[in-house]
């Protein structure tokens, strides 16, 4: 390792580095690489191997500095989070000792104007995490004035979604939408915000970033997966930054950590054994001076939990909630 070179410090590092509990010998998967700064921890504990995982080209490239003075330990694969056992597979790694997981846009996403993620900067309307697919400027441009008002109102909770979407739609009649700013501004005219609450673009923003990086089905997806690659004693470690993952991490880990399937009324069905046992009764969030240097940890939760010997549950299938690829075809 490099001790001279800068570190990332992620939110809630202290507190996911100390539920994952890193050993020698063991081998984690970092499924949100980012800038490093959890595979980074984890490398500190000697003898660990970590897989960095990151859909973000920019991300594995930033990060070949830190594999280079890993020793062989840190192994970085462009592809998404919810392919880790593919992943696993593919890296000839039969089960793990740890899964991390830091959800959502990562700061340096957002501090790239050109990424298109953030209202402050203005910037092509892009907000892919990856390289490939439509932009958030392409489903402004083809959805239905129905499928604007339910992605707003589904990915960002926004109430205004319906007179957002009308405005939207008027608003590309006139002109293509293709900025951050631009779309800004129309939101801008729609809702209005008090001093001291979020901008009002906040949860369009929000919306259209999940929608097109289909965020919350990679999500599902990846706590699945973790359940099937997990050796028993292995722990999974998420952070997430608003309540739509919170809610979907934590009724995974309830539903995980808890004996289901039989009642009184059906005897023969056999129970699923709980394949979790919760370390978190309550999520892990920041403290005062985490939050004063860093105002994003303000709205983290951590939660995890650790493998049992039970069998993996059976996956559920994913909520149907409007997808990229019926929006763009008009579906």
């Amino acid at each position: 390792m490099n001790p001279s070179a800068p570190h990332h410090v992620p939110v809630l590092g202290r507190q996911a580095q100390e539920m994952l509990s890193p050993r020698d010998g063991g081998i984690y998967l970092d499924a949100t690489f980012g800038a490093g700064g959890y595979s980074r921890a984890i490398l500190e504990v000697a003898g660990t191997r970590v897989i960095g995982v990151d859909r973000d080209r920019t991300a594995i490239t930033g990060g070949f500095d830190l594999v280079d003075g890993s020793g062989g330990r840190l192994t970085l694969v462009e592809d998404r989070f919810s392919n880790l056992a593919g992943i696993c597979a593919t890296q000839g790694i039969s089960s793990l000792d740890g899964v991390v997981m830091d959800v959502g846009v990562s700061s340096m996403q957002l501090d790239e104007a050109e990424r298109g993620f953030s209202f402050r900067l203005d910037g092509p309307l892009d907000m892919r995490m990856g390289h490939d697919g439509p932009t958030a400027a392409d489903v402004i441009a083809r959805a239905s004035e129905a499928d604007l008002a339910n992605i707003i109102y589904i990915f960002g909770e926004e109430r205004h979604s319906r007179g957002l979407a009308r405005a939207i739609v008027a608003a590309r009649k006139q002109a293509p939408i293709a900025t951050t700013r631009a779309l800004a501004d129309i939101v801008a005219k729609v809702v209005w915000a008090k001093p001291g609450e979020i901008h009002p673009a906040t949860r369009t923003f929000q919306a259209l970033r999940i929608f097109v990086n289909a965020e919350l089905d990679q999500l599902h997806l990846a706590l699945s997966a973790s359940e099937r690659v997990l050796k028993p004693g292995g722990r999974l470690v998420v952070v997430s930054f608003h309540s739509l993952e919170d809610r979907i991490v934590k009724n995974f880990l309830v539903e995980r950590g808890k004996a289901g399937g039989g009642s009184r009324h059906l005897p023969d069905i056999a129970q699923a054994a709980p394949s979790f046992v919760i370390l978190t009764k309550r999520p892990v969030t920041a403290g005062g001076d985490e939050i004063s240097a860093n105002p994003r940890a303000r709205s983290a939760k951590l939660r995890a939990a650790e493998r049992t010997k039970a069998p993996a549950h059976p996956a559920a299938e994913l909520p149907a909630w409007p997808g990229l690829a019926d929006v763009m075809r008009g579906g």
